[in-house]
């Protein structure tokens, strides 16, 4: 019987454990900064379709995710909120020039 009871007490211990076994929780303004983020990213790989040159459109793509990796680490919603704003400016003057070729 005592057995029995070890183990419940260190399933529930496990079940009930307030870290989180897949990192660190979010807050919801985190939550969705990242949301935004990622959107935003997979828009940049989609929008590169459109480029003709494959040696261009991987470099744009090697680019845009070598500035995400850069600043992957960032946590300060403020600044968060700059890089995605100064982020979605630069590639809307980038779009314009991939839709004049």
């Amino acid at each position: 019987m005592r057995a029995l009871t070890t183990s419940w007490r260190s399933l529930r211990t496990y079940a009930t454990d307030r870290k989180s076994r897949l990192g660190p929780v979010l807050s919801l303004d985190h939550f969705l900064q990242r949301s935004r983020v990622l959107s935003f990213y997979r828009h940049i790989i989609r929008s590169t379709r459109r480029i003709s040159d494959p040696k261009t459109r991987a470099e744009t793509r090697k680019f845009a995710r070598d500035e995400f990796e850069r600043h992957r680490g960032v946590t300060d919603l403020g600044h968060i909120r700059y890089l995605l704003s100064t982020g979605k400016t630069e590639w809307d003057s980038m779009e314009r020039y991939i839709d004049r070729l």
